[in-house]
Parts: structure tokens; C-alpha cells; sequence
């Protein structure tokens, strides 16, 4: 879109009120939105003697500088929120960053003074840096080429107000503000000063000031040739006093994203470093009698890269701030006790991931392909892990997505829809390394249209796991409590058919282990259909704060109705299997009824309260007002009693 010209541009306003703090990570969104136009409005601004080079790789470090270094930004004016058409001027964020590269420009093209210090901008950027090459914008027409040589002509201040006013599309009294609080002396004059250029806007949004649009030429190569021999002997040096500083007496080399070190504990310096981590052969799984992550082997392509691999143990012990931790819960997120194992070291999508494992936990270092900045650490619990505890573990989350790492024992993976029990199971690719193809991860799913879940197969079995949001999947299972089995089978899928989508009640729990068992079948009053009660647990791998859903699953409903549902409690558990729980119910033909099921142990169940009835069996069936309340006790067949899940 071409900035306003004068006809159309707004007239001055009332004074706007005054911006809200502008934050971080509001600096950081308006950079990242805006960046070319950020970029353009340097160039633009930037005194053309610098050259077309060093402005386009000086215009590009203004917009990458303007990022606050706190938290608030601490020289932050009280900038007025500027009204205008386009979403930008209205945005606190993108006005306090384009403060910021507007008076990093007007510094660029200050005379350098004997007795003050210089300003940064005054310097060829360190950043960004092009060797070998010279950059500039394409070249437009004449009518480019008078305007920039007009723009050459005025003042750095006077080109900033001719900018703002034709690229940004701000009304003189604004233009004054920003000029004033980009220390400006004058803004009055700057904006008399501009008025001599023809008001040929427009031309702005030309190629011809893009910094962000470049083409390339090379350097004066016989030069660059003299020159090579005399870097190759500099570089040499370096290197050399390099490797003396970098040896283990001093650490390891730079931590990323952790906070400094102040303590020297020879125990714990020890577990940081990389050379120190353990790792299990290639077929350590085949002849152990564990089958657990003790066994995994380390896979990945980065296992070898030990600046990486001192980073994650360095964050691991010391987290900076900036670092997002997150753990399950009854998970202690301290440093390693001892050298800790590696499982991976790779590139998953556009990060850098390693699984660390030290008997106990899981952690999970995480880092941009490019620097440290945005490091994220998990934990999760996994001691007394087994073959079905074991067989995966998250590597990547993009977009909704999910990526396993797989354990060495896994032969096949394939992904299966839960919510439809005649779903074919979709055959799901790994690479060499065990990583799973990218697919449709449940956890965060606002909706429950599907509900994928992983099957992984060795040599004998086929085991079901799903996505609860943790570094673990949880392992799902179906049947009795005392003896669960896998999920396989017309009557397992169709149970966790009306199940999957009540999973989020157990997500981000800390969650092992969820089994889903049919306990009852009742024939339902009026001829309408049979359904069904069903008990789902769910297992945490802390071993208290289990979860117990009791269900009523009626015919034509995608998924049961929670009626009843305990944490912490055995009853449906292999310590104690029975269960019991009721519901109301409205019949085809609007009639309501209390209907109450039990499993196999219940011989007799009665009520009392808003509802007074009993019956022989583990069913019970009987007439009741909308909104009816009643107590419910089991008579067990020893003669014990049960009392309704709660």
C-alpha cells in the first residue's frame, strides 16, 4: 500500500492519550511484523554519504538494536498512541521501536568530536556483516534517482520529517513529537526544511529504498587477495589463544541461555560436563533384563557437539531467566545429581534438542537453530519406567504437531483415530534415528473431532499412547484393573471410542497409565438401545493424585457422560476394582429416570433421599422428577457394601 500524499493525508488532532509501558515482548512483535518497514525508514534516514553498502547493513542493524535490553524498556517516552488508517500507528510497541531506529539514524550522520564520546551508530555495525560482497537496493527510475539526490541534500533531522511524513503518513504535529522526542533540536526547522522537496511520497515505497530487496556485487578481489595470507596467520593466533582459554580448568565454553555459575563444587562442575555423559550401546536393550530408558542408546546427529551439549547440562543446573521450565508434577526441576545419560542430540524442525536422562527424570533442552535466545527445559518423571512406559518420548511440538522419539525396541509406528472404533490405523514414518514423522498432536485441540493416537509395535506387541501435553505419552489400556490389556479389538476401540474425547480432564497431570473398562451393560427403559458404564483411571507416574472417571455411554452418543469422578481414590483401581455410579436420564419420549450401574461385585443396589427404590443385580432402572437428587449403597456379593463414586 503507497503512503498518503498531502491531499490525503489526516489533519493534525487533539492530542491522543498517552501509550500504556511498552514491554518486551511488545517490542519484539512490532519488530517482527514491521521489520521492512522499520528497515526502510533507516535507510531512508541514513546520511547517503555512508554509501548504499553501509546503509543497507546499517539500516538492518538499527531495526535488529531497537529490541529493549530489560524487561520494560527504561528510556521509553511518554509517547502519545498515534491514530491513523493502518494498524501500525496505533500500536505502542511499533511507535517505541521506530523511535529507536529513527534516533540511531540521526546519530549515524553526527560529526564524530574530539571531546565527546562517540555514539554507536557512528561505527560500521558489528551485525549484520557481509563478506566479499557489496549490497544495494535495485535501482529504480529517474524520478528515484532525483528524489534521493534531493533527500541527499537535506539535513539528517529534515529527511527524518520528510520520511515520517511521506512513508509513515503522520500528520505535522506528530511529526514535530517524534522528532522532539528523537532529541531533535528543532523540529519546527526540520519540518521548513523538508518542505522544500516536492511531496513526491509515493516514491518511497519504491525499490529503489528497499534494504530488504538487494543485489549483489563483489569486492575489489585483487585486494581481498593481498589481504587473505595476513588474516590466515590472525585467525591462527586466535584459535590457538581460543583453545587455552576454553580448557576445563576455566569451563567448558559459554552456557547459552543459563544463569552464571558463582560456586565451584568439583561433584557438581563434574555432572556439567559433556565428556562426562553416559550412554548405552547400540544393543544394550537386547541383552538387558531392563527395558526401561536406562537402555536406550543416544541417537541423533548432534550427540557429538559438545558446546551444545554444555549448554543443555548448564541450563539444566541453572536456568536463566529468560529460559521457559516447565516440569509434571511431583517433578523436582534441580540439577543433576551426578553425569546424567544421553538419549538424543538433534535437529527436530527448526530447533536443536537434547534428551538427557538421570535415573529419575527426563529433561529436555531445547534451543533456535540460530542462537539461545527462547531456550526452553522440561521435565518429567519416569522412574519405574518399563516397556510400555518407555517406548517414546517428545522430541517437537510446531504448529499443533507432535514428533516422538521412539524407543529402540519399536519396529513399526502408526497413528489411529480413537474416536472411531472402525478406524484403520495409518501407517506413520520414522527416521534412522527413531523420530517420528510430524502428526496432529490431541493435546491442545479446542475441539474434539478426532483424537490421534500413537501405536507402536515390537516383535510381539502392539502398544497405544497418546499426547497428554507431557514429554511422556501416556500408555492406554483396556479391561479389568487387575489384569488391563492392550488396546486391540472391536470391544477395547469401542470403549475408547466414547472415552478419548473426556482426556483432557487428565492432561498435564503427570499422567502414566490410563485404562478404560466397560464394567456394566444396561438395557435401557422404553426399548432404547443398550448402553453402557464405563470406569477410566488414569495412573500419574507419582503414584498418588489418580484421577477416576465413571461414565454412561448411551447408544448414538460419540461420547459418554461423566457421572461420577474421584482423584486420589482406589475404587476402580487394581486395589480395589469395584465401582458404582448413577445418573439421570431422559428417555426418547422425555421421560426422566435414575439409572444407576455397578460392577460385577455389586449383587444389589439401593436409593434413598430424593429417590426411594432398590433392585436385585448390578443395574438399577426407575421413574424420577428432573432434578432429582439420591443416594446410592451397593450390596456386594460377601456381603460388603460400596458406596457411589465421588
Amino acid at each position: 500500500m503507497s503512503s498518503p500524499d498531502v491531499a490525503t493525508r489526516r489533519p493534525a488532532q487533539d492530542p491522543a492519550p498517552v501509550a500504556p509501558g511498552v514491554d518486551v515482548e511488545q517490542a519484539e512483535a512490532a519488530i517482527v511484523e514491521h521489520y521492512p518497514r522499520l528497515v526502510r525508514l533507516g535507510y531512508l534516514v541514513l546520511p547517503p554519504s555512508l554509501g548504499r553498502n553501509r546503509r543497507v547493513l546499517t539500516a538492518h542493524s538499527l531495526a535488529q538494536r531497537a529490541l529493549p535490553k530489560g524487561r520494560t524498556p527504561g528510556d521509553a517516552p511518554a509517547f502519545p498512541q498515534q491514530r491513523g488508517a493502518r494498524a501500525r500507528l496505533g500500536d505502542p510497541g511499533y511507535a517505541y521501536v521506530r523511535l529507536r531506529v529513527l534516533r540511531g539514524a540521526l546519530d549515524a550522520g553526527l560529526p564524530l568530536k574530539r571531546k565527546a564520546w562517540p555514539k554507536r551508530a557512528q561505527f560500521p555495525p558489528l551485525l549484520p556483516q557481509v563478506w566479499g560482497l557489496r549490497l544495494f537496493p535495485r535501482s529504480g527510475g529517474a524520478d528515484e534517482l532525483a528524489l534521493d539526490q534531493r533527500l541527499s541534500a537535506l539535513s539528517g533531522p529534515a529527511r527524518a520529517a520528510y520520511v515520517l511524513r511521506g512513508l509513515e503518513g503522520l500528520p505535522d504535529s506528530e511529526v514535530r513529537r517524534t522528532l522532539d522526542a528523537a532529541g531533535v533540536a528543532d523540529p519546527h526547522g526540520a519540518l521548513a526544511e523538508a518542505d522544500g522537496v516536492e511531496a513526491l511520497y509515493a516514491l518511497l515505497d519504491s525499490p529503489e529504498f528497499d534494504p530488504c530487496s538487494l543485489q549483489a556485487r563483489p569486492t575489489d578481489l585483487m585486494r581481498r587477495r593481498q589481504h587473505t595470507k595476513a588474516a590466515l596467520v590472525a585467525t591462527a593466533a586466535v584459535v590457538v589463544c581460543g583453545a587455552l582459554l576454553g580448557l576445563p580448568g576455566d569451563g567448558w565454553g559459554p552456557d547459552g541461555a543459563a544463569a552464571p555459575s558463582y560456586a565451584k563444587n568439583p561433584a557438581a562442575e563434574a555432572a556439567l560436563d559433556p565428556d562426562q555423559l553416559t550412554t548405552a550401546s547400540a544393543d544394550a536393550w537386547k541383552r538387558s533384563a531392563r527395558t526401561d530408558f536406562s537402555v536406550w542408546p543416544a541417537r541423533g546427529s548432534l550427540t557429538g557437539d559438545k558446546e551444545l551439549l554444555r549448554r543443555a547440562l548448564a541450563v539444566w543446573a541453572r536456568p536463566g531467566e529468560s529460559v521457559q521450565v516447565s516440569a509434571t508434577p511431583a517433578t523436582p526441576a534441580g540439577a543433576p545429581p551426578g553425569p546424567a545419560q544421553l538419549l538424543y542430540a538433534g535437529e527436530v524442525d527448526q530447533a536443536r534438542v537434547v534428551l538427557l536422562y538421570d535415573g529419575l527424570r527426563i529433561a529436555r533442552y531445547a534451543e533456535p537453530k540460530e542462537g539461545t535466545s527462547g531456550a526452553a527445559l522440561d521435565f518429567a518423571r519416569v522412574d519405574g519406567a518399563g516397556a510400555p512406559t518407555a517406548s517414546a518420548l517428545v522430541v517437537g511440538r510446531t504448529d499443533g504437531n507432535v514428533r516422538y522419539l521412539t524407543a529402540p525396541w519399536v519396529r513399526e509406528a502408526a497413528v489411529r483415530d480413537l474416536t472411531d472404533a472402525d478406524a484403520k490405523a495409518r501407517e506413520l514414518g520414522r527416521d534412522e534415528d527413531g523420530v517420528t514423522d510430524p502428526f496432529v498432536s490431541p493435546a491442545q485441540a479446542r475441539d474434539c473431532k478426532s483424537w490421534n493416537a500413537l501405536e507402536l509395535s515390537d516383535n510381539a506387541t502392539t502398544r497405544t499412547v497418546t499426547d497428554l501435553g507431557e514429554l511422556t505419552p501416556a500408555h492406554l489400556t483396556a479391561g479389568r484393573p487387575e489384569a488391563p490389556r492392550e488396546v486391540s479389538g472391536g470391544e477395547a476401540r469401542a470403549s475408547w471410542a466414547g472415552t478419548a474425547c473426556l482426556l483432557p480432564a487428565v492432561r498435564a497431570h503427570g499422567v502414566r497409565t490410563v485404562n478404560s473398562w466397560a464394567y456394566a451393560a444396561q438395557p435401557l427403559p422404553e426399548a432404547n438401545g443398550t448402553a453402557h458404564w464405563v470406569c477410566t483411571r488414569a495412573e500419574t507416574w507419582q503414584g498418588a493424585g489418580s484421577r477416576t472417571l465413571a461414565q454412561f455411554q448411551t447408544p448414538g452418543k460419540p461420547t459418554g457422560a461423566i457421572a461420577a469422578k474421584a482423584e486420589d481414590s482406589p475404587a476402580c483401581g487394581p486395589r480395589d476394582p469395584k465401582v458404582l455410579a448413577g445418573v439421570l436420564w431422559k428417555s426418547r419420549a422425555g421421560s426422566w429416570y435414575l439409572l444407576a450401574g455397578g460392577s460385577r461385585q455389586v449383587s444389589s443396589i439401593a436409593t434413598s433421599g430424593g429417590v426411594t427404590a432398590d433392585a436385585r443385580g448390578n443395574t438399577l432402572a426407575v421413574r424420577a422428577e428432573q432434578g432429582a437428587r439420591a443416594e446410592l449403597d451397593g450390596r456386594l456379593e460377601n456381603g460388603g457394601r460400596v458406596s457411589a463414586l465421588r
